[in-house]
């Protein structure tokens, strides 16, 4: 008995031709502080990064997304943007982002890159010449400037706090108040001001023109706040983030927002796309912002968040599945991001939490739809959680009450190659050679040593991307669930051609041999017809 997740007889007709690339693109995140260094300063850069992509295109990634490079005072890692139109001289010059383009295109690689909408940073032009106005000038109306509450106005307008903790309200001068639903660094932008989308249509026109492929469009939930700004009358408001519609976020006002961006990306060949991170309460709601005339992906974070459990994964996938399909859009899953805690250590680290990372990838990267892989997640990398407080930059680690505040942990710069940090990051050597410092015990982790060990976390990533370009029936497309002979806490779905097995439980289990098997996460052992797959292990199947 077998339960198909893609049919769906209301569902539009899925986009065909040359340009639906993205419905099942693995596209691979670069962290650019963090990446790769070409000048020695410690801090990753554009040139560093051109200098990689031959390796990303070894991996066997369809794209690339690069994290804000513009003109920043780095308030919050480039996500505080002072010049949209810039690139910041820690990451070089607009040359530099022509370059790294270009050679992408030359070996066959995409590029996205992000935008940052509902903030600019305090340092913006619009903002200063804000708040070097007055009470009701046409330079605020691009922000939310509001009077305070209380006798004097001394307290904020509203309850909104901080996603890093603290209000989300700073008083000016003069005594208005501003909104930043991040640092006070990150001043929020009003939507409903026509100035405001007429600039970033110009922004998004100066880097299509360039030649990027795509945008992933920062906090693409929170550009529009719900009229009159009202309480929420709740505290600790950042952990209701993608369980609750809150006021100023996912308010159903971003789709204007979304379609008038969907007609620009459009208007030019070659399949740009969009790309929101959108936390939303559910799958359906999630649908919402990728329907036809929206945007073309959005990140999959209730999968990202999802526990260590059959069960639960099963559910995610059923809802994330049939709720995307019903609009005729593509699922786009990921384990790991620059904003959280990497799944290795999520599943518990150390060599379990390594297991499991490897199974889950095996579990993604079959799944129909987009992949996203998060730079250094294809070695095996562990959250760094040591990390002195000297060293952090995480402005929530400095704010409290809100988000963790641990972010920095998964910036930490990748390891290429060598037995001492920096690692072959960049030319400097010793630990000034990074941003952030590098554990030790990642030499036995870096590219060169794993490159050609056919046990290690790299080149079952290159396996897996090599199978997935060849067999026909990964990337987009229809799955089954397989219900004969799986026992519980085992995930078993069938594919074109393909069978997918995941082993969920802390021990074996005998199962019978579905097909040849073409990629494992851990050597397994046959008995005639049937197959004992070992605890927390993935296997793929040709069928």
């Amino acid at each position: 008995m077998t339960q198909n997740l893609t049919a769906t007889t209301n569902a539009p007709n899925p986009p065909s031709g040359r340009d639906t690339w993205w419905r099942h693109a693995v596209i691979y995140q670069i962290y650019i502080r963090s990446f790769a260094d070409s000048d020695g300063d410690g801090i990753g850069d554009l040139r560093g990064a051109r200098t990689r992509l031959p390796y990303l295109a070894e991996l066997g990634v369809d794209a690339v997304w690069l994290t804000p490079f513009y003109a920043s005072p780095q308030a919050d890692g480039g996500y505080d943007v002072a010049d949209y139109r810039a690139v910041d001289p820690l990451f070089g010059d607009l040359q530099d982002a022509d370059d790294l383009v270009r050679e992408a295109h030359r070996l066959g690689l995409r590029v996205i890159v992000d935008i940052v909408p509902n903030h600019t940073s305090d340092r913006h032009a619009w903002f200063r010449a804000a708040l070097a106005g007055r009470p009701g000038d046409e330079a605020r109306a691009r922000y939310h400037f509001r009077p305070g509450r209380g006798t004097h106005g001394e307290l904020p307008p509203n309850d909104w706090e901080s996603v890093f903790g603290g209000p989300a309200w700073t008083r000016a001068d003069d005594g208005e108040w501003y909104l930043h639903l991040f640092a006070p660094e990150q001043p929020d932008l009003n939507w409903e001001n026509p100035e405001v989308a007429a600039e970033f249509e110009s922004i998004l026109r100066f880097w299509l023109d360039l030649g990027v492929d795509g945008f992933r469009i920062d906090v693409a939930h929170g550009m529009v706040k719900a009229p009159g700004l009202p309480d929420i009358g709740r505290k600790e408001q950042a952990k209701l983030i993608g369980a609750q519609v809150l006021p100023f976020f996912d308010q159903d006002g971003v789709h204007a927002i979304h379609r008038s961006w969907r007609r620009l990306l459009d208007s030019y060949d070659g399949g740009r796309i969009g790309v929101a991170e959108a936390w939303a309460p559910t799958a359906e709601r999630l649908a919402l912002y990728v329907r036809p005339d929206e945007l073309h992906q959005a990140f999959n974070f209730h999968f990202l968040t999802c526990p260590w459990d059959a069960a639960a994964m099963r559910a995610v996938i059923d809802a994330s599945l049939a709720s995307t399909g019903s609009v005729g859009a593509p699922a786009t899953w990921v384990l790991s991001n620059h904003d959280v805690v990497r799944h290795v250590t999520r599943y518990g680290g150390g060599e379990r939490g390594a297991r499991r990372a490897r199974a889950a990838a095996l579990l993604m990267l079959a799944l129909p739809g987009s992949a996203y892989v998060y730079q250094g997640e294809e070695l095996g990398l562990p959250e760094v959680v040591d990390l002195p407080d000297a060293v952090r930059q995480d402005p929530a680690f400095f704010r409290g009450d809100g988000q963790d505040g641990t972010r920095d942990g998964c910036r930490v710069p990748i390891p290429w190659e060598g037995d001492e940090a920096p690692y072959g990051f960049g030319p400097t050597e010793g630990p000034a050679g990074s941003w952030l410092p590098q554990p030790g015990r990642w030499r036995e982790l870096s590219v060169a040593a794993q490159s050609g060990d056919p046990r290690s976390t790299l080149e079952l990533y290159r396996s897996a991307l090599a199978l997935r370009r060849r067999l026909p029936g990964l990337g987009d497309g229809p799955m089954s669930w397989r219900a004969e002979d799986v026992p519980e806490g085992v995930l078993a779905f069938s594919r074109p051609g393909f069978e997918c097995t995941l082993n969920t439980l802390g021990e074996e289990v005998e199962l019978t041999v579905p097909g040849r098997p073409v990629l494992a996460t851990a050597p397994l052992e046959f008995t005639g017809g049937a197959v004992r797959l070992p605890a927390e292990t993935c296997v793929w199947w040709e069928v």
